[in-house]
C-alpha cells in the first residue's frame, strides 16, 4: 500500500545552512520556498554564473560550489545529472564530513553509482512532480505540488525527518508526498520520460501527422488534429482519468479510439516498452548517456536540430501565431 505524508517537522533543519547548488528552474523555485519557510538557505554557484546575480536579488547569500558545500550542513543537488559527478567529487566530496546531509531532486546519479557519498552522511530524496515554476507558484497561493520521497541513506537516525521537513518546506506536505525509493523514482521517472512523455507521445504524434500530410490533406488540418487537440485530451485524462476524458469525447471517438488504439499502439509496442525498461534498470542508458558527455551532447544537438526542421514544426508555428498563441 502506497504511503503518503501530510506533514514534516520543519524544526529539524532550523539550525542548519542549506546550500542549494544551481539556480536553474528547481533550484530557484525550491529555494525561495525554503527561505520563505523560515530557513537559512544559501546557493552556490559557477563564479561568473548567469544566475549569480539573479539569486542575490531574490536575497541569498551566493558563493562558489565548492565553499557553499564547506559552509553547508545540507547540501542539495539541483543542477544537470550530466554535470553532477564532476561538480560532486571536485567541489563536494571534500567537504562532506560525518553528519552532513546531501539531498537530491532526482535519485539518477546516486542509483546508478555516479555518486558516491561516504557512509557518514544522510543521503535524502524530494522529487516535486512538476517544474519548478509550479512549485513556487502553488507554493505563493498556500498549496503545493505533490512530491516523491525518498531515503539512501540514513547514518544519523533522522534521515526521514529531514526529507520531510524539506517537503514541507518547498510546500509539498500540503498535498502529499508518496514514500519511494532512489531505484523507483529513478527508473520510473527514465521510463515515463522515453516511452510516454517526451519520446512516445513526441514520436506518436509525428507519424500520425506525417501519414495525413503524405496522404494529400492539408498540414495545418493535421497539425489540429493531432497535436493541437492532444493538449485538451490530456487536459481531460489530468482532471478525472481515461473514463472522464471518454465521457468528454463523442461516441463515434470513444468507439474509433476504444476499437482501433490497440491496434496502433500494440503488443509489439508493448514488446518494445519491455526492452526500454530493461536498457535503463540494466545500466545501458545511464553508460550510453553518461559514458562521453561531449559525444552524448553532440548527438543531442543534431536530434534537437532534427524535429526543429520537421515539418510540424514550421505548420505549428505558423498556426501558433496565427490563432494568438505564439508571438
Amino acid at each position: 500500500m502506497v504511503e503518503i505524508y501530510r506533514d514534516g517537522d520543519l524544526s529539524i533543519l532550523k539550525d542548519k545552512t542549506i546550500g542549494v547548488l544551481g539556480y536553474g528552474s528547481q533550484g530557484r523555485h525550491q529555494a525561495l520556498n525554503m527561505k520563505d519557510s523560515g530557513l537559512n538557505v544559501i546557493i552556490g554557484l559557477r563564479k561568473g554564473s548567469k544566475s549569480w546575480e539573479k539569486a542575490k536579488e531574490d536575497g541569498f547569500e551566493v558563493y562558489e560550489v565548492a565553499e557553499a558545500s564547506k559552509i553547508s550542513d545540507f547540501i542539495i543537488f539541483l543542477i544537470p545529472d550530466v554535470e553532477q559527478p564532476s561538480v560532486y567529487n571536485k567541489e563536494v566530496a571534500p567537504y562532506m564530513k560525518d553528519g552532513k546531509i546531501l539531498g537530491f531532486s532526482h535519485g539518477f546519479n546516486i542509483h546508478f553509482g555516479l555518486i558516491k557519498p561516504p557512509k557518514t552522511v544522510d543521503v535524502i530524496m524530494v522529487a516535486p512532480k512538476s517544474p519548478g515554476v509550479r512549485v513556487r507558484e502553488e507554493f505563493l497561493k498556500g498549496s503545493g505540488v505533490p512530491a516523491l520521497v525518498a531515503v539512501y541513506q540514513d547514518a544519523s537516525g533522522k534521515a526521514w525527518d529531514e526529507v520531510l521537513a524539506w517537503a514541507k518546506a518547498i510546500g509539498s506536505t500540503r498535498i502529499g508526498v508518496i514514500k519511494t525509493t532512489f531505484k523507483e523514482e529513478t527508473e520510473t521517472d527514465l521510463f515515463g520520460e522515453q516511452c510516454v512523455l517526451v519520446g512516445g507521445l513526441m514520436e506518436l504524434i509525428k507519424k500520425a501527422f506525417e501519414v495525413l500530410i503524405e496522404n494529400g490533406y492539408q498540414p495545418e488540418l493535421a497539425y489540429f488534429e493531432v497535436l493541437n487537440e492532444a493538449k485538451l485530451i490530456m487536459d481531460l485524462i489530468y482532471q478525472g482519468g481515461l473514463e472522464n476524458m471518454l465521457k468528454g469525447v463523442s461516441d463515434t471517438a470513444k468507439y474509433g479510439g476504444l476499437v482501433y488504439g490497440p491496434k496502433v499502439i500494440d503488443d509489439h509496442v508493448k514488446s518494445n516498452m519491455y526492452k526500454i525498461l530493461e536498457n535503463i534498470t540494466s545500466g545501458r542508458f545511464t553508460k550510453e548517456w553518461m559514458g562521453n558527455p561531449e559525444e552524448s551532447y553532440k548527438r543531442l544537438n543534431e536530434l534537437m536540430n532534427k524535429i526543429k526542421e520537421h515539418p510540424i514544426e514550421k505548420t505549428g508555428k505558423e498556426l501558433r501565431k496565427l490563432i494568438g498563441i505564439e508571438k
